[in-house]
């Protein structure tokens, strides 16, 4: 095809998508300490550290003349663009960020935020969840968001009670087996 009917820019259509927030609108963005150090450290590592040195590359590949076929210097625009995306998107988690400690919670049978709860299914078995913000949710790990079905189940619940968790393959009744609060790492 003839480029003179083509559009060639350096920005991608996608550039202008903002992440939508999976928070409740209007509800705050929970977050442990930890969970915050994450996001931050992860900002500053991509303000500090790829963004300055793919800065270099792409003005090391732009001196090298035409960039309409030059690789490094094509994908390294769309990697800034993601980093810039990136950076933006961690900027406003951070911004909105409401930092909750659990460790300094004074000690409670009922289930808040920064919680771990052991509960019991109707087999026996035991599972231990974690109640953290929507940045830190981790299911490998038994960390859940504070926003997902299971928690909002769990929450304002004590120790002794029980609940009916609706699951695709059916509900499923859990009993709170304790409620703890400790730093989570």
């Amino acid at each position: 095809m003839n480029k003179a009917f083509t559009k060639e820019t350096d920005q991608d259509d996608d550039d202008d998508f903002e992440e939508a927030s999976p928070l409740p609108a209007g509800t705050k963005n929970y977050i442990t300490p930890g969970g915050y150090q994450r996001l931050k450290d992860e900002a500053l590592h991509l303000l500090d550290r790829e963004r300055p040195d793919l800065v270099k590359v792409v003005q090391w590949a732009a001196s090298n003349g035409d960039r309409s076929e030059n690789a490094d210097y094509i994908y390294g625009k769309r990697r800034l663009r993601e980093i810039d995306r990136r950076i933006r998107f961690l900027t406003r988690r951070l911004d909105n960020a409401e930092v909750v400690d659990p460790a300094t919670r004074e000690a409670t049978d009922q289930v808040f935020f920064g919680a771990t709860v052991v509960v019991e299914d109707e087999e026996g078995e035991q599972k231990t969840y974690t109640i953290v913000g929507i940045d830190e949710a981790d299911a490998s790990r038994g960390r859940i968001s504070w926003i997902s079905p299971l928690a909002r189940q769990l929450l304002k619940t004590r120790e002794g009670d029980s609940v009916t968790i609706h699951t695709p393959g059916g509900d499923e009744g859990l009993e709170i087996v304790s409620v703890t609060y400790r730093a989570i790492d």
